[in-house]
């Protein structure tokens, strides 16, 4: 004993052992009976549970009974007798344990228990004698007689637990009710009844008996006193004491109702093979798993671990993630996997083979009918169930999202706007179903509300080698598309992805392509449209035109702009906008900056790398913007003789510049960084005169009573006492207001004529 009850986990898993070894014994009853008549007369087969506390109120015992008999521990031994015996008979059968040892956990909670029983009546035991099993949880020994008070179950068995005084609260009919919801509730093909007891308030029937007595006696000795003749009639008048008499409500008292009530009332719907209707599952989901929003779906399915576990399961998909799951979605842990066995719940925690991050929110019934476990019926003795456990739930996952999705788009409408995001974080999350993932998300573009991968792929122009996206979190789509890195994508007819949320270029970053086809940041320097091959010579010959005529210019920015960027170009992907800084193929976009900022990152997180990232930007310039062409005229203007050198003339041009700069920074996304910028010739860092009146000094006397803070302007005229309006000098200007007495009955006291 005392090597047993160490061993086993929490002190309320005691009910269930008990329920579930009761569950067996009537089940064995049940399936015995099909091959022997006189085992069984069909009458109903039941458990019951009755808690009975003492008078004092400071402890008390639990009765636990069954119509079956106590089985010696080998479950598995019967159920392969009672196959070679009556195999068809035993397919049904629903044995729970495997080993007898879960009685032991009743020492749990007891210092003593005892076991009353006796089987029916059979051909080898046509007389049948109750036995007492006795035991306590410090004795090494344990008893066996004849139960003194003869045969008082008729056939069954019937556990009491003498509690320990610190195990008082089971007792309680809330928490018995609770253990059995948790852990029995679909576990037993037998009702569970609990023996309940309430008061109610009823109306006292000894008080209105009495009542009528007395009224009958003085209607008698009224009748008496009265002499009447046969034909005068009795005319009797209803007082205000009668009528008050009569309307009285009747007396009532508070009784106390003692009932058998059964807890296990809703069936184990997982279990059934039949048409179950969408109520049910929904009644099924909020009462099992506590969740009162409604679920967007489900699948029903059974099938075999492949290692000889067969199973049945539910997944569903509820209405809604919860809060706390979004903020901190890497450190979310799965917690609504149940994992029952033979109908009985053992635990949902599945551990080290737990729903990956991405899926931990899903909630799942999944019913095991034969599994190895240990005495405490908490940790499974194979890891191998567990581990393929994982994998069937995140494969029906999928499969349920992808049926949805080819079969019933406004229904997927619907679960993209709660799982839009839990689909991204598993393609990031989980490389093994990263395809599969990714192919159900959905993106705005610069054409369209909604568009996958594919569909993309589909409208892609010809000559095409890159998936355009533009990515800016917290940003709506539509003034994403106003960006200047899309101009003359957008110019041109190309589809870019408007990418808002922070996972989208997460993702992209860990798909690299999609199809073959690789993804293309169009704030990176780099951009190619496809076609550049078609018209090459006379593109390269413009590119060179433009690059000599612009170079005075681009060699002047460069040097103005060298603490922001590392070079200064001619631009291709500008229609209107003068500028744009763009980051190069290896630096940071002004998006992943902002994530990183987002996410209190330190500053040196990869040190010169870091630095490098930081700092790997391009300035280019659009050569047919009028204020381009304008600040190019400038800058050749400039005296290159030191003599000549107009310093007001070329601090304006930096000033000028430095404006520019500092748009292209802004509709790029990125930050300004501080400056000494000059703005309309005065410095920005110039002093302020910051002059001001100061407070008058300190005063810390407080005001006396009589000296009462006015609460209206002083009057011009001496105070009267009647009521009037109090104007100021501006509004006498404008409004006039008389006023007279009224009566009580609110008419004036003074009679008008006019009224």
């Amino acid at each position: 004993m005392e090597t047993v009850v160490p061993d086993l986990a929490s002190s309320d898993i005691f009910l269930r052992e008990l329920v579930s070894n009761a569950n067996d014994a009537v089940e064995k009853l049940r399936l015995t009976a099909l091959t022997d008549d006189n085992m069984w007369n069909g009458d109903p087969l039941n458990i019951t549970i009755k808690a009975v506390k003492n008078e004092d109120g400071r402890g008390g015992h639990i009765i636990i009974s069954g119509k079956g008999t106590l089985a010696k521990s080998g479950t598995s031994e019967f159920l392969a007798t009672a196959e070679g015996q009556t195999p068809d008979a035993t397919a049904s059968g629903n044995l729970i344990g495997a080993f007898g040892l879960g009685f032991y956990s009743s020492f749990l909670v007891a210092d003593r228990v005892t076991v009353a029983s006796i089987p029916p009546k059979s051909a080898n035991v046509p007389e049948p004698t109750q036995y007492v099993f006795s035991s306590s949880a410090n004795d090494a020994s344990f008893e066996i007689f004849p139960d003194p008070r003869g045969n008082t179950l008729g056939r069954g068995t019937e556990v009491t637990l003498y509690l320990k005084p610190e195990a008082i609260e089971y007792l309680e009919e809330e928490k018995i009710i609770e253990l059995v919801n948790k852990h029995s509730s679909f576990s037993s093909t037998f009702p569970i009844y609990l023996f309940t007891t309430r008061t109610e308030e009823v109306p006292d029937e000894e008080a209105v008996v009495k009542s009528d007595h007395s009224e009958t006696a003085s209607t008698t000795t009224d009748a008496t006193e009265m002499s009447l003749d046969e034909d005068e009639a009795i005319v009797e008048e209803l007082t205000e004491e009668s009528e008050a008499k009569e309307s009285q409500p009747p007396k009532m008292k508070s009784v106390v109702v003692e009932e058998w009530t059964q807890l296990n009332v809703q069936p184990p719907i997982w279990a059934r093979t039949f048409l179950i209707a969408s109520p049910e599952y929904t009644m099924f989901f909020t009462t099992f798993f506590k969740d009162f929003t409604r679920p967007l779906a489900w699948q029903h399915f059974s099938g075999d671990s492949g290692s000889g576990v067969s199973f049945r399961a539910i997944v569903y998909l509820p209405g809604k993630i919860p809060e706390e799951y979004w903020q901190q979605p890497l450190a979310s842990k799965s917690k609504d996997v149940k994992l029952m066995v033979k109908r009985t719940f053992i635990t949902s925690d599945l551990g080290d083979h737990g729903l990956p991050k991405w899926a931990s929110w899903v909630k799942v019934v999944i019913d095991a009918d034969d599994l190895p476990l240990n005495v405490s019926r908490e940790t499974l003795q194979s890891n191998q169930f567990l581990r393929q456990l994982k994998g069937i739930i995140i494969k029906r996952l999928i499969q349920l999202f992808t049926k949805i999705f080819e079969e019933d788009p406004e229904k997927f409408k619907e679960i993209e706007g709660v799982y839009g995001s839990i689909f991204k974080l598993g393609a990031v999350e989980d490389i093994k179903n990263r395809d599969k993932l990714a192919s159900l998300t959905r993106f705005t573009t610069t054409t369209r509300n909604e568009t996958t991968l594919d569909q993309y792929l589909e409208n892609k122009k010809k000559g095409q080698k890159q998936i355009f996206y533009l990515a800016e979190m917290g940003k709506k789509p539509e003034d994403l598309a106003q960006s200047v890195f899309v101009e003359k994508l957008h110019a041109r007819g190309y589809e870019v992805l408007l990418l808002t949320e922070p996972l989208d270029e997460i993702l992209f970053g860990n798909l690299r392509q999609w199809k073959n086809v690789p993804f293309q940041d169009v704030a990176k320097a780099g951009l190619k449209f496809g076609d550049e091959n078609e018209n090459a010579e006379e593109e390269q010959e413009e590119q060179k035109r433009l690059a000599e005529k612009f170079k005075p210019l681009l060699e002047w920015l460069k040097a103005e702009a060298k603490d922001l960027v590392r070079d200064v170009v001619i631009s291709n992907r500008l229609v209107k906008s003068p500028c744009a800084i763009v980051a190069e193929t290896g630096g940071y976009t002004a998006n992943v900056q902002k994530m990183m900022a987002a996410s209190n990152a330190k500053g040196n997180r990869g040190g010169i790398l870091h630095e490098f990232a930081m700092k790997a930007k391009v300035l280019e310039i659009n050569p047919r913007s009028p204020l381009i062409e304008g600040l190019l005229r400038r800058v050749e203007n400039l005296p290159t003789d030191e003599d000549e050198k107009d310093q007001e003339s070329e601090e304006e041009l930096q000033e000028v510049a430095s404006i520019l700069i500092d748009g292209a920074l802004v509709r790029s996304g990125f930050e300004v960084p501080d400056s000494n910028r000059r703005s309309l010739g005065v410095s920005e860092t110039a002093p302020t005169d910051e002059t001001v009146k100061p407070a008058p000094p300190v005063d810390p006397e407080l005001p006396l009573e009589e000296e009462p803070m006015p609460i209206l302007p002083p009057l011009d005229e001496e105070d009267d006492g009647k009521a009037k309006v109090i104007l100021s000098e501006e509004m006498k200007k404008h409004i006039s207001i008389e006023m007279e007495e009224i009566d009580d009955d609110e008419y004036p006291a003074v009679k008008h004529d006019e009224l």
